[in-house]
């Protein structure tokens, strides 16, 4: 590590404080923005329109901060799943998904994490670190196929909501008019119901994703941890005090597993719970991962159960799996790196 601090994940207030500390006017703050993030530069050597000797003076004590992907698989589907260095020893993954109309971007937001769920691999390595803004911005901003990108979904490694800090400056960034200028309802973030939420809720216009899979306590504490912390209903009743009749929209994630939480009383409940959310549900299938005995359900007890959620006015899907043979599931690539260390 050479010591200099990164500007790539900064907000224009601290770009001001740079200029300042610079001697450079003010509105260079908004120079360094533009070539930040509307033309992605990756040196400071490139922002020919700050005078030299200042450049100078900020090469020494600052780097843009943008790394390139320390290695990536790509799988039969298209889908490429990105590997970032965070630090010594350290990994985080991306997956980039293309489909017809669109293309979305998976990104994490911390090292392992706290929560624990028994189905994340992710969970099993434990937790390291929140990531910063410039490393989580990274993931986007150095992304081979930036340009093409359409969605980007907070849904990677970590829980975004328990590093709400980093996350928001990140997502200023990408929805400001000095950043990227993104409409909000290009981005999703997703949660099992952290502390954050509430903060998400009052102060961010991009569309929320909440991790249920189990419409019963006890069941869902035996999959998550964090129901004993942030249960279910506590959530679901936070949520109905939003309007997401609009701009906004709320999802709910449902990991579908064999004999578990796939019967169609299971849906019933389920339904019951979220009746007075407008709302849809994305139903997963479950990619198996190692030393974890769940097992995922079979076509057709999904597709009965997406079937009565419909008949009941709830709009759910199925989500089409991708990746499968590249390590799909979250932490599965960063884990086997990590392995490799050792």
């Amino acid at each position: 590590m050479n010591g200099k601090k990164r500007l790539l994940g900064m907000t224009l207030d601290e770009l001001k404080e740079v200029a300042s500390e610079a001697g450079l006017p003010g509105y260079a703050a908004k120079q360094m923005a533009d070539w930040l993030y509307k033309k992605k530069v990756v040196s400071i050597a490139e922002m020919t329109n700050i005078a030299a000797a200042k450049r100078s003076w900020l090469e020494n004590h600052y780097e843009v901060g943008a790394m390139a992907p320390s290695d990536f698989m790509k799988s039969v589907d298209g889908t490429i799943k990105y590997l970032f260095q965070v630090g010594e020893g350290r990994f985080v993954e991306s997956v980039y998904i293309p489909t017809e109309d669109r293309a979305t971007l998976c990104v994490s937001s911390q090292v392992g994490c706290k929560m624990n769920c028994l189905f994340c691999m992710t969970g099993k390595q434990g937790f390291t670190a929140d990531l910063t803004s410039n490393q989580i911005l990274n993931q986007i901003q150095s992304l081979p196929e930036n340009e093409q990108l359409t969605n980007i979904v907070f849904m990677g490694m970590g829980e975004p909501l328990d590093n709400v800090g980093e996350l928001f400056k990140v997502l200023e960034i990408l929805t400001a008019p000095y950043g990227y200028a993104w409409s909000p309802k290009r981005i999703t973030v997703s949660t099992i119901g952290a502390k954050g939420l509430k903060r998400f809720l009052d102060e961010s216009d991009c569309h929320l994703a909440v991790s249920l899979h189990s419409p019963y306590s006890a069941e869902r504490l035996s999959l998550m941890p964090v129901e004993k912390a942030f249960p279910a209903h506590d959530v679901l009743e936070l949520i109905k005090q939003y309007d997401f009749t609009h701009q906004r929209r709320v999802s709910f994630e449902y990991i579908v597993f064999k004999d578990l939480n796939d019967s169609l009383k299971h849906a019933e409940a389920l339904a019951c719970l979220l009746k007075e959310i407008p709302c849809r549900v994305n139903l997963i299938r479950f990619h198996a991962i190692p030393d974890v005995p769940l097992e995922s359900s079979d076509m057709g007890k999904m597709e009965l159960f997406r079937d009565m959620l419909n008949s009941k006015g709830i709009i759910c899907t199925i989500r089409a799996s991708r990746g499968e043979d590249i390590f799909a599931a979250c932490g599965m690539l960063s884990t086997a790196k990590n392995k490799q260390k050792d």
